[in-house]
């Protein structure tokens, strides 16, 4: 399979941040990665369609993303977007620039959480866009860099400070783990990640933390957001969804050693938590990349 094509950014060593205002009909840049941090606001773009990792989404009138990670492919193409006039504005910036004394400190401390989950893309609600929008609308525009940098900065942290950012790319997708705070639930999460194409059961999972299994199901579910099946089927979503990305392996043949017991059950619940059905997924990878 083609590498994914890695972009050199514009971004300088003497500047904190990039930023550039682009008017266009549409979307054509290949699918891409690159080490410094992006913010993507785009305007107009109904229909669009966004890839990061394995996350496959068809975006609104207003889209803003954080994609973070030197490793996590993304791309905006066009879909079924029929505008003239797509608006977007990218900032981009190296993590760099906060430093870990910086990002140590109590008023950094939710941005560094922020940039943390940005390892897997973030994708921000509209009631979050519109906080930002007014600084977002002219920030291209001022000529002073200062007020650039302090507007990026308010930015970030209003972001930060989102309740409802959601993750798009899987974990074993992305090749990043996620935080876990208690070390029960981060000691089954490890096991799943290993044994993911193993039968997994309730019993066992449980029995490897001390618990009985009607109480680490309430316990995981209460850590995570997500019951222990849910998680499981993400994590072999995520693993089955690079095997089609960097393999020439069968989707059968994925399908059984990612764990699923049943060709059309895993068809069925890949295209409903990716949008698209696997062998479409290999075909928008492999149509997007490019030998570097």
């Amino acid at each position: 399979m083609a590498k994914v094509f890695t972009e050199i950014t514009r971004l300088s060593d003497k500047d904190c941040f990039y930023i550039v205002e682009r008017h266009k009909t549409e979307f054509t840049y290949p699918l891409h990665r690159h080490k410094e941090f992006e913010l993507n606001f785009i305007q107009n773009g109904k229909g669009v369609r966004r890839i990061v990792g394995d996350s496959v989404e068809e975006i609104g009138d207003y889209e803003l993303v954080l994609v973070g990670g030197e490793d996590l492919e993304h791309v905006w193409e066009q879909g079924s977007c029929q505008s003239k006039d797509i608006r977007e504005i990218t900032i981009q910036f190296s993590g760099d620039i906060f430093g870990n004394e910086l990002l140590s400190k109590n008023q950094f401390a939710s941005i560094q959480r922020m940039l943390r989950r940005a390892e897997h893309g973030l994708s921000f609600p509209l009631s979050t866009i519109m906080k930002v929008y007014s600084i977002l609308d002219d920030i291209a525009h001022d000529k002073e860099r200062f007020v650039q940098f302090l507007k990026s900065l308010y930015i970030l942290y209003e972001l930060s400070v989102s309740e409802d950012a959601r993750v798009l790319a899987s974990s074993s997708f992305a090749h990043s783990p996620r935080k876990v705070e208690s070390r029960r639930v981060e000691k089954v999460r490890q096991y799943i990640d290993e044994h993911y194409s193993d039968q997994l059961k309730l019993a066992d999972l449980a029995a490897l933390v001390g618990m009985n299994p009607v109480s680490f199901s309430r316990f995981f579910h209460q850590r995570t957001g997500r019951t222990l099946s849910e998680y499981i089927v993400d994590i072999r979503l995520g693993h089955a969804a690079r095997m089609l990305v960097d393999t020439s392996k069968t989707v059968s043949e994925i399908c059984y050693e990612c764990g699923f017991n049943n060709l059309s059950n895993f068809n069925r619940t890949f295209k409903a938590r990716r949008n698209c059905t696997p062998r479409d997924f290999r075909a928008m990878y492999k149509k997007n990349k490019v030998v570097v």
